[in-house]
């Protein structure tokens, strides 16, 4: 590559890679927003947050298009190709988790009145603190080019689990006491799986950070395993007999040994 494409090349690298922390950042500041209208029963801000979204999908388009156009122009190879991956890679899934602040907007609207007991309001109220901190380091390990905190965010992300499994149980208890009934906490019950799956988002985020600097993807340490079963499998077909061929025979047992056919014994042990 010459010299002056190469510059050029890595002056759109770095801009893609401004145009994601900002993709992101945007995310990040509209998760506690749509907690905000959830609670507060906003039906304006909700309804803001969803037409917000078509915002968000023309940026996601914007990046990969320009993604795409640094593959087929500059043919990069190692740390570069990594990192244009893996920009494509987190835009997908920055967009996806815009896409559940929207599908938490649509489930306020259609919760539109229903009041929360203080337990379920601030479980959800962590849940989004939660959601939005994995979304903030994954963000920071982006930026920083930080591979150990990138692989933290799988263990960071526990705390989120079990918020929304201590949720889940909530919705059952108020609903059992009539609080709410049966539709809005079947809603209620999505809107904790879509900030659970947020934190998921980041997570992954996480494991294509990682990827960038080290060049190491979880998977692959499946892949291996999978790989050696493979082995294993074909040396088994190989030898069907395996570790089951006959032992040989030992003369001290009962028959005759291994060396008289007719059965007699060896000279010298008659």
């Amino acid at each position: 590559m010459p010299q002056d494409s190469r510059r050029t090349f890595h002056q759109e690298l770095d801009e893609i890679h401004q145009e994601i922390v900002r993709y992101a950042a945007m995310v990040t500041e509209v998760i506690p927003r749509g907690t905000d209208a959830l609670l507060a029963n906003n039906l304006e801000e909700a309804q803001g947050i969803i037409d917000g979204d078509d915002a968000f999908d023309a940026l996601c388009v914007e990046i990969e298009e320009r993604c795409y156009q640094l593959l087929a122009l500059q043919q990069p190879m190692a740390g570069d190709l990594r990192a244009i991956v893996t920009a494509l890679r987190l835009t997908s899934e920055i967009e996806r988790s815009g896409d559940l602040v929207v599908n938490i907007m649509k489930g306020a609207r259609r919760m539109y009145g229903v009041e929360f007991d203080p337990r379920l309001r601030g479980l959800i109220e962590r849940m989004s603190e939660q959601a939005q901190l994995l979304f903030k380091l994954a963000v920071d390990a982006y930026v920083e080019g930080n591979a150990g905190l990138a692989a933290a965010l799988d263990d960071m992300d526990d705390r989120l689990d079990q918020l929304h499994k201590d949720y889940i149980q909530a919705i059952f208890e108020s609903h059992s006491t009539t609080n709410i009934d049966l539709q809005a906490a079947v809603q209620l019950a999505l809107i904790g799986r879509y900030y659970e799956r947020i934190g998921d988002h980041a997570v992954n985020m996480g494991e294509r950070i990682l990827y960038m600097v080290t060049g190491w993807l979880p998977e692959q340490e499946g892949a291996v395993r999978a790989e050696a079963r493979a082995r294993n499998v074909s040396h088994l077909d190989d030898d069907p007999a395996g570790s089951f061929t006959t032992p040989a025979h030992d003369s001290s047992a009962n028959g005759p040994p291994v060396d008289s056919p007719n059965g007699s014994p060896p000279a010298g042990e008659a």
